[in-house]
């Protein structure tokens, strides 16, 4: 979940006009940095060898 406040700064980054998807392509990007923030808190991320390791085997 986001805060008001960095939807808020999300909204002040905006040029003075902007469309709707330019808005929420915005709202989008903090809401995913956001979840891939609190998964690394509960160690819910990989380091890149793992990542790499579960690409090879997955081919």
């Amino acid at each position: 979940m986001i805060t008001k406040d960095k939807a808020i700064e999300v909204i002040k980054s905006l040029p003075e006009e902007f469309s709707i998807e330019e808005l929420m392509d915005g709202l989008i990007l903090l809401n995913k940095i956001e979840t891939g923030l609190r998964q690394a808190e509960r160690g819910e991320s990989f380091t890149t060898d793992q990542a790499k390791k579960m690409v090879k085997t997955s081919h």
